[in-house]
């Protein structure tokens, strides 16, 4: 199985897009791409525009050669309604737009569904069903809350299996701080997990103390409970550059497992940016009149 991180936090911009493929099936999971409208009081920087627009660029390439394209929530972040033509000829594998969903995520899946018209082969509403394509099969969660309760919706999370690798990708589980959001990841004994991680860079702010510990407790039985060896963390957690520090009791079970946690690009073999978490030092390197 090819698992390939295309856009992410960690990487520079808003994202969680990934490609997968196996000897079945190729998948393209989430491909949207956005930026923090606001940080430290600043608007994106010009570097980030820029990234953007290269993460965009990709994200469409590999739309272009893959077969499944999947939503798991109508956030910008994680679709894009304004070229749906990346969608053209596809098995579309999408969020439920009316069930399980707040009303701001209603309205963007109603907009997005008219948007995609007749261009895809077939639209399937995912929640809670699984998709087999020879010996592959794609598994989705029921919907979880987007975070701690429903004020932001609800996400499908989705594993991927081959027969010999599993890899599951948990969609805006923020955390995972609730057991639910857990349970899926449990139960599908993945052998390579990519987490959202929780949002600690409003922690004290619209992020609790307990969700973080609670986060870290779901994280470490994760490493302990299945066979995963690499854990993949990134999107809210990699907007705080202290996230390391924040979950350092998750690296420390890890190392004691021999088991590797990661971002985003450290998987891809990239270069750690953090653009958003760096923005008042690029506005202070970089100036902009």
């Amino acid at each position: 199985m090819k698992i390939e991180p295309i856009a992410s936090d960690s990487m520079g911009t808003r994202s969680m897009a990934t490609y997968i493929e196996t000897g079945d099936v190729k998948v393209l999971i989430d491909p949207g791409v956005a930026l923090g409208p606001r940080r430290y009081g600043l608007s994106p920087h010009p570097l980030e525009y820029q990234k953007l627009e290269e993460d965009w660029k990709l994200i469409k390439s590999l739309a272009e050669r893959s077969d499944v394209l999947v939503v798991t929530h109508y956030h910008y972040d994680h679709h894009s309604p304004e070229e749906p033509e990346i969608y053209e000829g596809k098995l579309v594998l999408l969020k439920h737009p009316t069930q399980n969903i707040n009303l701001s995520q209603k309205r963007r899946a109603s907009h997005f569904l008219e948007k995609l018209g007749e261009l895809p082969e077939s639209i399937e509403y995912c929640d809670g069903r699984s998709f087999a394509f020879g010996e592959t099969e794609l598994v989705f969660s029921k919907p979880v809350y987007h975070g701690t309760n429903p004020r932001l919706g609800y996400v499908t999370e989705v594993a991927i299996c081959d027969g010999e690798e599993c890899f599951v990708f948990s969609s805006d589980v923020e955390g995972p701080s609730i057991d639910e959001q857990a349970d899926f990841i449990l139960r599908q004994n993945p052998s390579i997990v990519y987490i959202d991680g929780p949002m600690s860079y409003m922690l004290g702010y619209r992020y609790a103390q307990a969700s973080l510990d609670k986060s870290a407790e779901n994280l470490v039985k994760i490493l302990e409970e299945t066979r995963v060896k690499t854990l993949v963390l990134d999107h809210h957690l990699l907007r705080d550059l202290e996230w390391k520090q924040k979950l350092s009791r998750v690296f420390e079970v890890a190392e004691k497992l021999g088991k590797s946690v990661m971002s985003a690009a450290q998987f891809a073999g990239k270069e750690e940016l953090m653009l958003e978490a760096k923005r008042k030092v690029l506005y202070e390197k970089f100036p902009v009149e």
